[in-house]
């Protein structure tokens, strides 16, 4: 993920659309359009949008 992508997202229990405006280690801010707001930012954790960080497991050898 990186700034300028659309990603779909949870919102009052339905799927809305925004496009990521600013990237955080643990959080990101998407635009989003509203019927009577349009450019809104919402912020979000990475969790919650699917993209958070993927724990891989070393091995020891």
């Amino acid at each position: 993920m990186k700034v300028g992508d659309t990603i779909k997202f949870d919102f009052a229990g339905k799927k809305k659309e925004g496009v990521v405006a600013k990237l955080f280690p643990n959080s990101v801010h998407l635009k989003v359009d509203f019927e009577k707001d349009k450019g809104k930012i919402v912020k979000r954790k990475l969790s919650e949008v699917g993209a958070g960080k993927e724990k891989t497991k070393k091995s020891k050898k």
